[in-house]
This record gives C-alpha cells, structure tokens and sequence, in this order.
C-alpha cells in the first residue's frame, strides 16, 4: 500500500450540464498528497485542443488575456471550501463556455506519484423552463374566512433538449421569508414542509398535477396561520454520469396572496366582581366576517386557575349547533342574537369565584345535508370573583367556676353577642385554645384543646386528648349562642390563659358548608396561689439489742404539709454490703403497701422466708415492719421509701410528693467461725476425653462446729477465657439438702458432683473437649445452726479460680484419619489397574495383519 499510495486530484465526472445564464460551479479536490496541508489549484479551458489558462490559486498572472476581464469583475473566481479542495464559480454561463475544464495542482511531494490534474465537460444548454400563475397573472389577491377550503394553480414547463425532471414546491411567505408547504419532488415523491406533515396525513392539504403541465394545490380547514403570499417555486433536475442527480436551475412565481378572517371568541364582560347570593350574566360573542349559513356550537367552562387546560376544567354548560341546551337547574344558556350567547348564574356561591370561558365551533352545511365543523375557538378567560356575606357578630368569654385550690373545677362560658343577619343558613362553631403564661417575654405558641367542624364533629388536640376521653374535660353547647368547657378537676398544670374562637359556617347550594368568618374572644387567666408540698418521714427502731434469729422490728412515721386529705404508700428498702454477691447494685426493694393498703412483696426471693417480712398500717400516718427470723445476710441499712398522694378526678389518686427516711441499721456480732474457699487439681491439664478432677475444699478458722450443726451451698462457675471477662457460665450446684442441679450443656462432655467428706467437693469433667478450657471457681454458701436450733446463713465466699487446659492427643487424632486414607489409595490403586487391564484386553484390542514375505536364501555371486 505505501508504494501504491500517491496524489490523486479529482473532478465530477462529465459531462456536467448547465442552464444558459445560470451559475456554474465545478468543485475540485486532491488527496494523499505530501508537503503543506493547504494545496494550490490552476484552472484551464479547452473548447478543441489547446487550454487557456482561466484562474489560479497562488499565481496573480496566471490568468490568460482572454478571462482577465470576467475574472477581474468576478464572473469568474476561484472559492476555496477547504484546505485541499476548491470550487471554480463561472456566472451567468454562455454557450461559449461549453467545454473541457482542467484542474491541475503544482507538485509538493518529494516523489512523482500519481496524476496532477483532472478533467471534466461542461455541457451548455438553453434555457426551456417556464413557470406562471393562474391564467397567466403573476399574483391575485384572495380573501377568505377561517375554516375556508381554496385552491392555487402554477403552470410549470421545460423544452431542455435533455432528459431533465421538475421538482415543484409550494410555499407561503407570512414574514420576511419563504416556507414550504408541499413539494412533488423530480423522484416522483409528496413531500411536507416543516409543521405540515399532520395536515398532509389528514388530507388538509394536497397537491395535484393536471393538464397543461398545472400543479395545484389544495387546502382544507384554513386558519389564521394560511394567511400569506404563495409561491410557485420549479427546480429543473438532470441525472449526472455518476448516477446522481443534480440541479441545474429553478424558477418562481408568487401566484396569489391569501388573508384569512380569524373567528373571535369573546366575552363582553372583562373581570367580574359579585356578591354571594346575586346572579352572574356573562355574554359570550362571536366574531366572523362568514354571510353564508352556518351554525354556532357554544360551550361555558369553569377553572379554580387560569392555567388549566381544556381537560381539567369543568363544562357547565353547552348548546349544541342545533340550539340544544344541556340541562341544569340554576344555569342557563340563551340565544341572544346570531353571534352572541348569554351565560346566567342564579344564587351565586364563593365556590362559583374562579374563571369562566367559552369555547365557540362554526358548523356550515354540505351538500348531502350533513353539518361540518370549520373552525373552533375559546375565549380568554374571565376572573370572576363571589364577595361572601360575612356575618357580623362578637365574641365574649367569661368563667363561670374558678378553681380555688388544685383539683377544684373550672367552667368557662363562650358567648355570641350583638350577632345580626342570622339566617337558617348560618351555623357557628367553636375551637378551644390554651396558652401558657411565662414570667419571662418568651412567645408561647398557642396549643388547641378542642374544635368543632361545620357538623358540629369534635375534633381532640394532642395535648388534653387523653382527659378528654376519659372525662376529665367536657364540652357542651347551654344555648344557642353559648358554648361551655368544664375542667372536672384543675391540675396545676392546667393555670394559664384560655380564649375561645367563633366560627361562622355558610351552606352551599349542594347543602356544603364553607367557612366564611373567625372571631377570637379575650383571654381569661386561671390561676391560683400554691404552696409546696412537704413531707417527713422518720424510721425508729423498737427493739435496740437482738441476735440472729430473732425477729427485727421498725415503725416509720410520717408527718406532712400543705397536702389535702393525704394517703401514703411505703417501700421498704435495704442497702446490702457491697461484699454480698447476690445484689451487686447494693439497694433492695423488699416490701410495699400502696395508698390502698394493699401489700406486695418487691424483690425478696427467699422462698424458704415467703412469710418473714411483714408490712402493715398501724395508724393513718404510722406503718410497721417486720422481719422474722433474721439471717446474717441480712445485716445492713434499712429506710422508708413514703409517697404521699391526693385525691384527683375521678376518684384516682394524684402523686404529691416523695420521701425518704433516716437509716435504721442491722449488725451481727461474728462470734462464730470463719470459712474460707480454695479450688484444688491434681491434674489441671488432660487430654480430649479424659476425666478432669477439680476439688472446692472448705477450711474453717474460730471456734470448732460439729457436722451436723453446718452445711453449704455449693455452686460451681466456669468462664471460657484466658482472661476473666466474660461472663461466667453456671455448671451445677449441690445445696444443702444434696440436691444437685445441673444446667443445659452444648457439648458431649458431661459432669458429675459428689460431696467427698463435710468439707470437700468434687466436680468432674467427663470426656473433656476444647470448649470446656477455662476459669473454674466455686462459690460457697455456709449455713450454721444456732443454739436456739435455727439455721442462719452465712455470707458467700468465692474461691480463687484455678485454670482448666484441654489439650488434642495428636496420635489418636491422625490414626483413624491415616488407616482410612491407606485403605482408599490402596482400593483406587487395584481398581486402576484392573480398569486399564480390561480396556487393554477387550476394548483396546487390534489386530494387524502383515504381508507374508517369501524366505529364500541369498545365492552367491559365483551362482548368479
């Protein structure tokens, strides 16, 4: 390819065929050249042999004598379309000018390769187009309504000697420039202009070619937009050598000039202003210039927004081109005279406020008695505004009932004075607002209590919803001109300002009702003087010296302030040491009775001691406690939680205020042994599947108890860490009864706990797995009986965790695993073997037959 490569220059390929007084322009054009990308062009002319030299690019003297006139007043010039190519422009062509042209190009290459210059014949033929209007005028007026049907005929001619075809556009000039309407192209083909390809699908315009070489053409429908001069523009084509087809010339002719009478659609009234009540007359006319028969369809249309389309409007009424009027009870369509149609509203409503229009359709008759609409319009819309009839009344608020102290009611009255033109018409309504007054000037936001729609619905705010429904607030209608909201029982959280406000409802004609008025009232202040609650409560120990076992007694006293008619609730508490493990938080709650006397048992879960507290009312502001047979673990600080409540509406109880009391102590004096714990293993690392043995050994320190005067509680924890810091698991526990209890276990391993002599325990592990690795400790509950033969319980004592390691025996582990991969290689192995023999055997199997060679023996040279 890079040696074939070299300079082409081109040219069309002749001949070219050109019109006489036309322009000619023949392009030129060269590729795959070398050097500067903007390459130089000469032209020359040949009518027989020689070349005259016509024009060039980059020589000002390389015009002959002969083309330095034409290319001096530019008949002949040189246009350059790009870099590489250029187009030599020849006006108003003569017969003389038929023949050979040249395009050369001088050499930039640093090689000679390919050809330098091309040429092209140019045909001159004479000019056998004619193009002329109707009857030989070039331009008739014609004046037409909207809707009109007209036709325009252009005559159009060629005597060319040569094979050429007519391209024939029809256009309208509604500006300063032309468009084209319909085109029967030189192909044979109806082609639209812009904007009219929907027209020419429905048949609205066409185009039509009839004798005498006339094409004429034909609208339907005219509009306002048809209004225009028409011309008649006629393009002579020819078929190039190539196959293409080219334009060698085109005429026109203006052949009439159209104005088209628009229809208008009217109302005589601009922006209306009624009032509520009163009638709406709105006419709607219509403007044509039409003198034959036609008919008129008349459509009223109503919008809430000037915006909206033809769809979303509402139709109220029509008369069809037949006069026929749809029905309705207070609208009515009349016929004023012929081109004007009144609209009446009866008993206008603020809902009727919006826009009004009209839409108007011209019907005219045709020949087979039928009707056809011509034209259709709407008008603009008219701003129609209803002035509501606003009663006119004021509002006064005043309470009937104020609260003196909390829980006393509250009545407000809301009353309609001075209101006139109260019509059955007319309904009032009521909504109920709270404001909080602040000391400071921070704005409050109004908050709403109730209200009430046009049917007299109640509608509950979010902030007394609940009273409401439980009637702790009431509203109510005394009369017909005043509303009532009852406060059952006032709260201090009820003082503040409240206002009312009045609504006047207005009935529609479709029996709807529409607010038209708000009237607020001034706002009454509830409000009344409190003092603060106070409360005391003292605790008081009756009996100051007793010993475990005995029954542990207390009264609380309570005196309070400033609270009407109170009732008490009481919760007994105790603060644990924070060496007790069975409370870590320190505080229990371990019995209360409420203000209705009614006793519950909180967080005691003694079930041996169900019946070992005691919590009851000696007089109305004293309670007494009771604790039967006191433990050890008992010890600590012992209060009165008392509430105190007032009676609230309803007949429930309000929450006044809260007290504690003073701290009433428990202390044993330890005379008695002291235990501790300790984990022991004589093999704290074992094997998966072994049996781990751990021991919690009990030593006592003191005085010396005899078996049977001691027992334990034994609980065993294991936590599955390195680190204690998860939490621990519960595994089993052995009470003092030697009931054991052990819990639910994920794993195949399984324990075992045995009680080895008084003071020692045992917990084993048996088949021991990974997960049971970890922290294992004890925890240990002493239970020593007394001299009066009563059992007592001692504090816990945990023991200091000992770790638990379970290691893999590796042997066992990779034995089976091993025997088993043997075996299945061993078994592949054989079946491989007998596998390849059987296929060598039977299924492989080829016999090859040789050529039977002849055996004889090499005779010798002396025998030859």
């Amino acid at each position: 390819l890079a040696f074939c490569r070299g300079r082409i220059v081109r040219v069309p390929k002749g001949p070219l065929i050109r019109v006489v007084g036309t322009e000619a322009v023949i392009p030129c054009s060269v590729s795959d050249y070398d050097g500067p990308s903007e390459q130089n062009f000469d032209w020359e002319f040949s009518r027989e042999t020689d070349f005259v030299r016509i024009v060039s690019t980059w020589d000002s003297t390389f015009t002959s004598e002969e083309y330095q006139k034409r290319v001096g007043r530019g008949d002949v010039k040189l246009r350059r379309s790009s870099n590489d190519a250029v187009e030599l422009v020849i006006r108003n062509i003569q017969p003389a000018d038929q023949g050979r042209y040249k395009c050369s190009t001088p050499s930039t290459d640093a090689t000679v390769q390919g050809n330098y210059d091309a040429e092209v014949q140019v045909k001159v033929i004479s000019d056998g187009l004619s193009v002329s209007g109707s009857k030989g005028r070039s331009s008739m007026p014609l004046r037409l309504s909207e809707g009109d049907s007209f036709r325009l005929r252009c005559s159009a001619i060629t005597t060319s000697p040569e094979h050429t075809h007519l391209h024939v556009t029809w256009q309208i000039k509604s500006g300063s420039a032309w468009q084209d309407i319909l085109s029967l192209t030189h192909e044979g083909k109806f082609q639209p202009g812009p904007g009219y390809e929907e027209r020419y699908r429905n048949g609205d315009i066409r185009l039509d070619t009839g004798a005498n070489d006339t094409y004429r053409l034909s609208v339907s429908q005219a509009s306002s937009l048809d209004g225009g001069a028409y011309g008649c523009l006629v393009s002579e084509w020819v078929r190039g050598a190539d196959g293409s087809w080219q334009k060698i010339q085109e005429k026109s002719v203006e052949i009439a000039s159209v104005s088209i009478q628009r229809t208008d659609v009217v109302i005589s009234t601009s922006n209306v202003s009624v009032t509520e009540r009163d009638s709406l007359d709105l006419t709607c006319n219509i403007t044509t210039d039409r003198s034959g028969i036609f008919q008129a369809e008349v459509m009223w249309y109503f919008s809430e927004s000037p915006d909206d389309t033809m769809s979303d409007a509402q139709l109220l009424l029509s008369m069809d081109h037949d006069s026929v009027v749809s029905d309705s009870t207070l609208i009515s369509l009349s016929h004023v005279d012929r081109n004007s149609y009144r609209l009446l509203v009866r008993d206008v409503d603020v809902e009727d406020t919006g826009y009004y229009f009209c839409e108007a359709a011209i019907w005219i008759p045709l020949h087979n008695g039928s009707w056809h609409k011509v034209v259709e319009r709407a008008s603009a819309p008219v701003s129609v505004v209803v002035t509501a009839l606003e009663p006119d009344y004021e509002v006064f608020l005043n309470a009937s009932k104020t609260p003196k102290f909390s829980d006393d009611p509250t009545e407000l009255n809301c009353r309609i004075t001075n209101a006139q033109d109260m019509e059955a018409n007319l309904r009032f309504t009521v909504s109920w607002y709270y404001r909080q007054r602040l000391r400071n000037d921070d704005v409050v936001t109004d908050e709403l209590l109730a209200s009430m729609d046009a049917d007299w619905t109640l509608l509950l705010g979010d902030r007394s919803r609940e009273r409401i429904q439980n009637g702790e607030i009431i509203f109510f209608k005394k009369s017909v001109d005043t509303f009532s909201l009852r406060i059952q029982w006032t709260s201090e959280s009820d003082r503040g300002d409240y206002f009312c406000v009045i609504s006047a409802w207005n009935r529609h004609r479709n029996n709807s009702w529409v607010k038209s008025k708000d009237v607020a009232s001034a706002p009454v202040n509830i409000f009344w003087a409190t003092q603060d609650y106070t409360l005391t409560v003292e605790a008081v120990k009756l009996k100051p010296f007793f010993v475990a076992g005995h029954t542990f007694e207390m009264t609380c006293k309570v005196s309070s302030k400033n609270i009407k008619t109170p009732r008490y609730s009481v919760l007994i508490t105790a603060e644990k040491p924070l060496t007790d493990q069975s409370n870590p938080n320190g505080t229990t709650r371990i019995i209360s009775l409420n203000q209705d006397s009614v006793v519950r048992l909180e967080d005691w879960t003694d079930q041996t001691r169900v019946d070992g507290v005691v919590l009851e009312k000696v007089q109305e502001n004293e309670f007494r406690y009771r604790m039967y047979q006191t433990q050890i673990s008992d010890a600590g600080l012992y209060r009165c939680v008392v509430t105190a409540w007032s009676p609230g509406g309803g007949g429930m109880w309000r929450e006044a205020v809260n007290g504690l009391s003073n701290p009433i102590q428990i202390d044993f004096q330890m005379s008695g042994p002291v235990f501790n714990v300790s984990m022991h293993s004589d093999s704290p690392t074992v094997y998966q599947g072994e049996v781990a043995d751990l021991q919690c050994i009990v030593t006592m320190e003191g005085m010396a108890l005899e078996p049977d005067d001691m027992s334990f509680d034994v609980f065993w924890f294991a936590v599955h860490s390195f680190a204690l810091d998860r939490e621990p698991i519960l595994l089993a526990s052995l009470d003092r009864r030697g009931i054991v209890t052990q819990s639910r276990r994920n794993g195949s391993s399984d324990i075992s706990l045995e009680r080895i002599s008084p003071l020692e325990f045992r917990l084993r592990v048996h088949g021991c797995e990974d997960h049971d690795f970890g922290n294992h400790y004890c925890i240990v509950t002493p239970w020593v009986r007394s001299a009066t033969g009563v059992w007592q319980r001692e504090p816990n004592i945990r023991a200091k965790p000992i770790f638990l390691s379970v290691k893999m025996d590796v042997l066992n582990a990779f034995k089976y695993p091993l025997l088993i991969g043997i075996g299945l290689a061993t078994v592949t192995g054989l079946l491989s073997c007998l596998i390849g023999y059987c296929s060598s055997r039977w299924c492989c199997k080829k016999e090859v037959q040789e050529t039977r060679r002849e055996r004889r023996r090499l005779m010798s040279m002396e025998m030859d």
